[in-house]
């Protein structure tokens, strides 16, 4: 059975919410998985990054996953994962060099896929598998990235006012409005209709 959270989040409660393309896992505000919508009965997709804090007790399990497998074809594992992996257990051997790629895919946590791979290549040309290599040159490399353009489709997080059923209070939205400085209205011209003699009376 595939993992639909990461392996962390096992026993606790997590709130879903599904979309018309997408399944999306709530940890309170925090997205913690966000899934394609299967619609063929039957159909899985497993995530390697699920797996990830269960992998350094039984390292020989990744080679053969089905997450791996996923990850390989969807393409989330490149090239230059394969080549660090190899980098790595040519070093330290198979056991401690999948420790050392679980611990660079852990990075992709935090930072973009892109710099992280970055990150990859330049401990790779520099002939160093170590995880901390990797996580310095990924962020020498989003220092020099231009900021990520916003994505129109992305609803992104719930805002500070919702509610995490999703009901929007309004007391709280209230607080979040500019103070309204507009006088108020005047409504004296209408107390002249108040004097006014109804047709036919003397």
């Amino acid at each position: 059975m595939p993992l639909l959270v990461p392996a962390r989040f096992i026993g606790q409660n997590v709130r879903v919410r599904l979309r018309g393309n997408e399944l999306l896992v709530f940890e309170r505000r925090e997205i913690v998985a966000r899934h394609p919508r299967l619609t063929r009965r039957g159909d899985f997709r497993d995530e390697l990054d699920h797996y990830l804090e269960i992998l350094p007790t039984m390292p020989g399990a990744m080679a053969g996953s089905t997450a791996l497998v996923t990850a390989r074809q969807n393409g989330p594992f490149t090239e230059v994962h394969e080549a660090f992996w190899a980098a790595a257990r040519t070093a330290h051997g198979d056991a401690a060099g999948t420790r050392a790629l679980i611990e660079v895919l852990l990075l992709h946590r935090r930072m973009p896929a892109a710099v992280v791979e970055q990150g990859m290549a330049a401990a790779i040309r520099a002939g160093a598998t170590s995880a901390d290599v990797v996580a310095v040159e990924a962020r020498r490399a989003a220092a020099l990235a231009p900021p990520p353009a916003e994505d129109p489709d992305d609803e992104g997080d719930p805002p500070p006012w919702a509610e995490p059923s999703g009901v929007v209070s309004l007391t709280a939205r209230r607080a979040q409005l500019p103070e309204d400085k507009r006088p108020l209205p005047d409504v004296a011209h209408y107390d002249q209709l108040l004097t006014r003699q109804p047709k036919g009376t003397a």
